[in-house]
């Protein structure tokens, strides 16, 4: 789909976003937290045990906020990644509610396969914080194409997780993601961080 790009110092990294955003233009977008990953014994593999407490937190005060909240479903070839797999559905930790929009891909970026901007466009969404798996997949590469399209982004570290990639620890994948985003495609941020900042004073430092 064709996609209309934005080009802002914020989205680019270079400045500090405008707390104010922290009000319904910014929204949460929860990529791929799905039952897919737990096939195969795959979960009790997964780089971060906090990763649903962190996710739950978030989605928690954006609930309360009554700010927007988006989900992602991916699917492909894989095992447990196919639309008539038992598998490929939401956590259900995450209790996704009627009013809150679901897309389907089949890339890694959320944006290629979908309507997602469209929609992020429709609700005069300026902001996306995003959280879900895999920390150096789906997230990073949504990340990316967020910025590169004229979206603040804010990458929650710690509401992500990853799994064993051969040659690499997965703390070093994590660390990786976080190096290769920071200043350029987003900021790197905490849940405490973030959840603060809902309702935050508008700053522009």
């Amino acid at each position: 789909m064709a996609q209309n790009v934005r080009t802002t110092s914020a989205a680019r990294g270079f400045a500090r976003p405008i707390l104010s955003a922290m009000k319904n233009n910014t929204a949460l977008l929860v990529v791929d937290v799905q039952d897919s990953f737990k096939y195969g014994g795959r979960w009790e593999r997964r780089s971060n045990p906090d990763f649903e407490q962190n996710v739950d937190r978030l989605l928690s005060a954006w609930r309360d906020a009554g700010l927007p909240v988006f989900f992602v479903l991916h699917t492909d070839s894989d095992p447990g990644f196919g639309r008539t797999d038992p598998e490929y559905r939401l956590m259900d930790f995450l209790g996704r509610r009627d009013d809150e929009p679901l897309v389907e891909k089949n890339t890694r970026n959320s944006f290629t396969s979908t309507d997602l901007q469209s929609q992020l466009d429709a609700r005069g969404i300026k902001r996306l914080v995003i959280a879900g798996l895999t920390t150096e997949q789906c997230c990073e590469t949504t990340t990316r194409v967020a910025a590169d399209l004229g979206y603040g982004v804010d990458f929650v570290t710690e509401a992500t997780a990853t799994f064993p990639l051969a040659g690499m620890e997965m703390r070093d994948l994590v660390a990786r993601t976080e190096a290769v985003l920071r200043n350029r495609f987003a900021r790197i941020v905490t849940v405490d961080e973030v959840v603060a900042e809902i309702g935050a004073p508008i700053s522009t430092t």
